[in-house]
Parts: structure tokens; C-alpha cells; sequence
């Protein structure tokens, strides 16, 4: 409906039929018309990711007990440039694809982060996210490779730490009756 909307609009503009004022207001629009061509449903979504430094806001490395600080600096040290591997299952709506919250973090609230989409496509999405009350900034970039599998990486940074992640997501079917996590 967007995509129609938009080529109307183009060709009313081209014309002379629409004001040259109110083309601008169209492009954000058309930009994102585009759905991305991801299937709806169940869907698998492993992770693979390796970090250095720590990955907390230095307040609240400031607030904890040295003991307990020094032990946490040690094992993240230890952790470090090690990957690490998690899977999600998750349900993915049409909401979620028309909003861009698909690869939302577990636990994460609406108004914990900022989503800035840089590009997006049928077949790639390229956003920022800015959580400020964790510290943390990512870029994440999803490649659609089928409508039923998808690649992406995770860059950025939380408190004083780096972190990079390899998502690779898989379709599991249109029912999410035994998923959990409904997003």
C-alpha cells in the first residue's frame, strides 16, 4: 500500500500535479516503503558473540564493593576475545518487521533504547541503537538472504566495553504456539 502510495505520489509530483514543497515530506516515506522479506512466525536466532573490557556503565562499576568489582574485572578479562554462543527462539510479528524490533534484546523495554534506521531494503536493514540508561551503543546490520533465513552483525559498545555479535536467524514455522517470548 506504502509502495503505491509513493509511485502516485512520484508521478504526481513529476506532472506538475503536487506542489514541489510537498514532495520532501514524501521521500521519508518512500524510503522505508519497502516491507522487509522476512517470513512471519517462529523463528531461531543464534548469536555468537566475543567482547573485550567490561560491559557496565563505570557508575555502577564505581558502586560496587573492590572485592567484588576486582572479581568482576578478572572474569570479564579472562572472558575476553572468547566466543560465546546463545540461541532465541522467538516470535516475529509484522509489527515487529514494520518497526524494526525484531532483534530486540531480552528483557529490553520500549523506552530503554533509541532505533535510528540508516538503510533499509526488502533484503537489508541497517540501524543504530542507543541505549543511554545502560551505556550501551550499537550499529546492527540484518541481511535477508531467503525469507526464511537471515545473517546479521552486531557492533558496539556498553560501559567500557566492546562487543561484536554474528546473528544468523532461521525460519521454524507460521506458529508461534510454543514460543515463550512473543516479543
Amino acid at each position: 500500500m506504502k509502495k503505491k502510495m509513493c509511485v502516485f505520489a512520484l508521478a504526481a509530483f513529476v506532472l506538475g500535479l503536487m506542489p514541489f514543497q510537498v514532495a520532501p515530506l514524501m521521500s521519508p516515506l518512500c524510503a522505508f516503503a519497502d516491507s522487509f522479506n522476512m517470513k512471519t512466525g517462529a523463528w531461531e536466532l543464534t548469536y555468537t558473540s566475543t567482547s573485550s573490557g567490561t560491559p557496565f556503565p563505570p557508575e555502577m562499576l564505581e558502586k560496587m564493593p573492590p572485592e567484588r568489582r576486582a572479581k568482576l574485572e578478572e572474569a570479564m578479562k579472562a572472558r575476553s576475545g572468547q566466543p560465546k554462543t546463545r540461541i532465541h527462539k522467538g516470535c516475529i510479528t509484522q509489527t515487529d518487521l514494520d518497526q524494526n524490533k525484531f532483534l530486540k534484546a531480552e528483557g529490553e523495554k520500549e523506552t530503554d533504547c533509541a532505533v535510528k534506521v540508516l538503510t533499509k531494503s526488502t533484503t537489508k536493514l541497517v540501524m543504530e541503537r542507543s541505549c543511554p540508561a545502560h551505556g550501551a551503543n550499537f550499529k546492527i546490520s540484518v541481511d535477508v538472504k531467503t525469507p526464511e533465513t537471515v545473517v546479521g552483525t552486531i557492533d558496539g559498545s556498553v560501559g567500557s566495553g566492546q562487543m561484536h555479535t554474528d546473528v544468523k536467524g532461521q525460519w521454524l514455522g507460521e506458529s508461534c504456539d510454543e514460543i515463550k517470548d512473543r516479543h
